[in-house]
């Protein structure tokens, strides 16, 4: 027999009263029973990034170079790209020509792949001078100068105050000095009562002594 129970003892009775929830169940808002909650999933691995291959790389690369490539060709091919800017010498000769201070000379004969590139008939202290720009047939620089300058001031202000004497060399009936220049450069002069001729650049010692034999 099951030993007696007080009297007064109330039965443990884990019934909820109405309208609440179960012992033990969190209430929600309203007195519902709150949501269980899961366990959200893990996060999933970050994947790795993904390289581009050599091929893809190499298609990306000839996407780029090809419109460049194309506006090369036309620029050199219809815009003239590879050609120098060449100018017309007669305005400056002629202008040095009606100041006749010195004697002036210009090329003739030259051919057709020398191209004058600048061309400025101005007056100096001491003097005038008329300085011609050429682009050689090999792509160089040369300058032709006529001037009434002094020469020992002229040759050490167009060559340095360096530049000596090489020796003397005979083109079209003229005797020309050849002398040392800045850097790699070198250049001819004449020396004349009234004027100074100088040849300077460069260019081969036969472009120099080409345009020097040039000049009428």
């Amino acid at each position: 027999m099951d030993p007696a129970q007080p009297a007064d003892r109330v039965p443990d009775d884990r019934t909820p009263p109405d309208g609440q929830p179960p012992a033990g169940v969190t209430a929600g808002r309203g007195g519902e029973p709150a949501a269980t909650r899961s366990t959200p999933p893990p996060p999933a691995a970050a994947s790795g990034r993904s390289e581009r291959s050599p091929k893809d790389m190499a298609i990306s690369l000839l996407v780029l170079l090809v419109p460049i490539a194309l506006l090369l060709a036309f620029y050199r091919g219809f815009l003239g790209g590879d050609q120098p800017t060449t100018v017309d010498p007669a305005p400056a000769i002629e202008q040095a020509r009606a100041a006749n201070v010195f004697p002036v000379s210009q090329p003739q004969g030259l051919g057709s792949d020398w191209s004058t590139v600048s061309a400025r008939y101005q007056t100096v202290e001491g003097g005038a001078n008329l300085r011609l720009g050429y682009l050689t047939p090999e792509g160089r620089g040369v300058q032709l100068l006529q001037s009434n300058v002094p020469a020992e001031r002229l040759i050490p202000a167009e060559l340095t105050s360096q530049s000596q004497p090489q020796g003397p060399t005979e083109l079209a009936g003229r005797t020309w000095q050849l002398y040392t220049a800045r850097g790699n450069q070198q250049a001819l002069v004449l020396l004349e009562p009234a004027r100074t001729v100088i040849i300077v650049g460069d260019a081969r010692d036969n472009e120099l002594r080409e345009l020097a034999g040039s000049l009428r």
